[in-house]
């Protein structure tokens, strides 16, 4: 099976021209007979890397402003509005997983979320995972998920799951999808190079399972000139924002193809999901080698809401 992990842009903080593009990759995609594509971290409508670049305190005004922006192009799932990416996986016969930087329409209408979401070929959702934990300054920006959505789900290329950036350095977290028979373990992040790569053969030997992971490749030229405070924020229009290092390793920790770094395009890859199955059998974290005299993992998968109404 062939699949495809984007290194390319979105639109910077533009959600209408980003669906359009996401649209493109897709059908780019299925031209070269992928069944499966994943999108980086908050690809829509853009990773907010500003929380990275501006001071505490004295960079509060502008992050306000920039927050603003970003929340004004984020996904509200309350309104289907990732409907032109459903529609592109019915329409090519694609599992897509895409993570996006979502608005919490149904509750709050101003919370926001980093997400995942993992799309069937037949365009139905069938998962939108929220990121557990924002990390430093991301907490000025996101809100927390819940256990919820730690799922892993049957699609048409096999047992998908996602954990988004340093969730996946939580073993716990892990742990939850391993016990659910997973087959190819996607991670959208914005981190990149060689600690993080390492994270991601480690998790392939540790799950047994194909592991895609992916960045937005970015350059400050990317970045529109009409972003506020643009010239302070990325004064560098040569400046390599994130390299991407889009990679691919097999169960148990081979590399398979990548890294893809400092170039856009699609890295794509032929799979054999099968694999990962088999690879288990000299180990098995959540299966002949879990010990569950010894060590118990308990989820709680309730939903979580700050009201209820009778």
């Amino acid at each position: 099976m062939q699949i495809a992990i984007v290194q390319q842009p979105p639109v910077y903080m533009n959600k209408t021209a980003s669906l359009e593009r996401a649209v493109e990759l897709v059908a780019e995609a299925a031209s070269q007979a992928c069944r499966l594509i994943v999108f980086p971290e908050t690809w829509l409508p853009g990773y907010p890397t500003f929380v990275w670049r501006l001071p505490p305190g004295a960079g509060m005004k502008k992050t306000d402003d920039l927050f603003a922006l970003s929340q004004a192009n984020s996904i509200d799932l309350s309104k289907d509005e990732l409907a032109p990416i459903k529609e592109a996986a019915k329409e090519h016969s694609m599992v897509v997983v895409m993570g996006h930087q979502e608005v919490d329409g149904a509750v709050s209408g101003s919370t926001l979320l980093n997400s995942a979401a993992i799309i069937d070929a037949d365009g139905t959702l069938l998962n939108n995972h929220r990121k557990l934990m924002p990390t430093n300054p991301e907490r000025m920006v996101w809100g927390f998920g819940d256990g919820s959505t730690l799922k892993v789900v049957e699609t048409a290329v096999g047992r998908v799951g996602a954990l988004i950036c340093w969730e996946n350095y939580m073993p716990l977290a892990r742990f939850a999808l391993y016990a659910q028979n997973i087959d190819i373990y996607c991670a959208p992040t914005w981190d990149s190079g060689d600690t993080w790569l390492a994270t991601m053969q480690h998790i392939a030997r540790e799950g047994g399972c194909w592991v895609l992971g992916c960045a937005t490749s970015l350059e400050a030229s990317d970045v529109p000139a009409d972003l506020p405070y643009r010239d302070e924020l990325f004064p560098d229009d040569n400046e390599w924002i994130n390299p991407g290092d889009a990679v691919v390793y097999k169960p148990f920790g081979s590399l398979h193809a990548g890294p893809m770094r400092k170039e856009k395009g699609l890295l794509v890859a032929t799979v054999d999901v099968d694999a990962a199955r088999a690879s288990r059998r000299k180990f098995d974290v959540s299966g002949h080698y879990a010990r569950p005299d010894v060590f118990t993992l308990n989820v709680n998968r309730a939903k979580q809401s700050p009201i209820s109404f009778d």
